[in-house]
């Protein structure tokens, strides 16, 4: 992949650990409830637009473009916090999401296939 032009900080964009093509998982979370709702891929100048808009902007890997969530689908993503986590190797984007966040229609991407898991419990002493 070749490297896009950004207009991020550079205090910012010294801080991101991207993969092999220059990308940043991103988590979009719902800033009231807390509701995961998706994971996307966003480069230096997706966060940039998504810092500097108030809408979340991603990178598609697919169609190797950027989009703003809900521009065709109307299922719009309104930011309300962007975060990094401690290694700065993924961005936590708390939106205020319109519809649907899934592709699929669904509400969010998490809750169509839960795997069968032992539940764990905390030892009652902790």
């Amino acid at each position: 992949m070749s490297e896009r032009a950004s207009n991020l900080d550079p205090k910012i964009a010294a801080r991101l650990k991207r993969d092999p093509n220059g990308l940043v998982p991103a988590i979009a979370q719902q800033y009231d409830t807390g509701e995961v709702l998706m994971l996307a891929w966003m480069d230096d100048e997706a966060l940039h637009r998504t810092l500097t808009t108030g809408r979340a902007t991603y990178w598609s890997r697919s169609r190797r473009e950027y989009w703003v969530k809900g521009e065709s689908s109307g299922h719009q993503q309104w930011v309300k916090s962007v975060a990094l986590d401690c290694d700065g190797d993924a961005i936590l984007v708390k939106v205020d999401q319109v519809g649907a966040a899934c592709h699929t229609g669904d509400r969010t991407c998490w809750d169509a296939d839960v795997l069968d898991a032992v539940v764990g419990e905390r030892p009652q002493n902790s």
